[in-house]
């Protein structure tokens, strides 16, 4: 009898005209029992609520479809605005059924395609049908008239042919600024028609590809794809499986790349060439953007201390973070003093007090301050101290590796240099 959703929509829709009674439950139950599927519960609990929560309730496609079914014909009666459906497994086909609900608010002609039904509909400023959605900004109603800006994917099981739609929907975007691809599937094939989409993109900012599968193919493709955009400002490729082959295709494209600012590469197939590769890149690149690079599980090793030291005299801005000093060294590295030790010293000299630095720091008289403000700070200064020994600094005092500068810290670590004992441990 019903041959699409749409038809089914059109049925439902002249059902609600012609009851003014029928409530959202009803239609819901009438849209499960259409696409036979057991209703969920909360759902029918928590309609008066204006966020929707159905993050794990394993809805699948059909789920989704008698949701978006629900969605659409009750869609003047409900306060909802914010629908999370994280980890439901809805796959292209329930992803497509989701979207033709925002859709459908307007006189639909013909069934589009999953590209047109994320970027042109006009009820919704954020979606969110991922593991890890972030709360709404601003305006989130079906009526307000926001295009898309923020979209959280992860989680869903795309593949390559859903890498082929989401670069298209890229491709066509006009107002994306926010995208969460995370724990997907888009290797080979996937990952190089999303990046083709990438490439001609002209409003994405963030971008989350981590736990993709990428491989060196991708990172070649992205490698491409950053030679020509220039709006995306953060990058991330954790758990990508990228070896130090791929980092040296992705860095052909950070070369002519002027905009990107944080390049995310944790936990991939790198060693210390890997390392080297991308601290040469901005080392040589006087325009690049680039002002943080995580490859927080690489050791390094001396030479690459003393390259990054170099780079941040051109880019004082940039931030590495790398597991530690082990790998090979080509030479005996020379013998450093305790960078605590040099502090105390320098303010010794100027008859100051150590507590009289940090406090210039932190302003809020918190004893904590981010990382990232602790090192501009002490590189600023007049202070003798090298990057390498800046780094075991920032380790000694953020002991847990929360990002945030503990200085209560070095006043033990102080009171054991004095009498000649030193803390090195993190």
């Amino acid at each position: 009898m019903y041959h699409c959703l749409y038809c089914k929509l059109i049925c439902l829709m002249h059902v609600k005209k012609t009851r003014k009674d029928t409530s959202t439950a009803e239609i819901y139950l009438q849209a499960c029992k259409l696409v036979g599927v057991v209703p969920v519960s909360y759902f029918l609990r928590n309609l008066g609520t204006s966020t929707m929560n159905l993050n794990h309730h394993g809805l699948g496609p059909p789920g989704g479809k008698a949701l978006a079914i629900a969605l659409v014909v009750s869609l003047t009666d409900m306060h909802i605005t914010n629908l999370e459906l994280a980890d439901n497994y809805l796959l292209a086909e329930g992803a497509r059924y989701l979207l033709e609900m925002l859709k459908a608010n307007f006189t639909i002609q013909h069934l589009v395609s999953l590209y047109e039904m994320v970027f042109r509909q006009l009820f919704v400023r954020s979606l969110k049908c991922g593991k890890r959605s972030q709360s709404s900004r601003g305006p989130n109603t079906f009526a307000s008239n926001y295009r898309v800006k923020e979209l959280d994917l992860s989680h869903n099981q795309f593949c390559g042919r859903g890498g082929e739609h989401l670069g298209q929907m890229l491709a066509n975007n006009e107002a994306l600024e926010v995208l969460d691809l995370s724990w997907n599937h888009l290797r080979m094939k996937g990952a190089v028609a999303f990046c083709a989409g990438l490439k001609v993109n002209v409003t994405l900012k963030h971008l989350d590809l981590s736990w993709n599968g990428f491989g060196n193919e991708g990172a070649l493709a992205l490698g491409e794809a950053l030679k020509f955009n220039n709006t995306l400002v953060y990058l991330d490729l954790n758990n990508n499986r990228i070896t130090n082959e791929g980092v040296g295709m992705l860095c052909k494209g950070l070369e002519a790349n002027d905009t990107l600012r944080a390049l995310m590469l944790a936990y991939n197939s790198l060693t210390v060439e890997g390392a080297l590769a991308l601290v040469t890149v901005v080392k040589n690149t006087p325009k690049t953007a680039l002002e943080e690079i995580n490859i927080s599980n690489v050791l390094v090793n001396e030479n690459f201390v003393q390259l990054l030291d170099l780079t941040c005299q051109e880019h004082p801005s940039l931030e590495v973070q790398y597991a530690g000093v082990g790998g090979f060294i080509a030479k005996k590295p020379p013998k450093r003093l305790d960078p605590m030790k040099v502090i105390q010293d320098y303010l010794d000299e100027r008859k100051l007090r150590l507590w009289d630095f940090f406090r210039k720091i932190d302003k809020d008289g918190t004893m904590r301050v981010p990382v990232a403000d602790f090192r501009k700070a002490v590189q600023q200064s007049n202070i003798p101290l090298d990057r390498y020994q800046i780094e075991e600094l920032i380790q000694r005092l953020d002991r847990e590796r929360t990002g945030m500068v503990d200085y209560r810290w070095a006043f033990i670590i102080r009171t054991n240099c004095q009498s000649g004992e030193t803390i090195m441990g993190v």
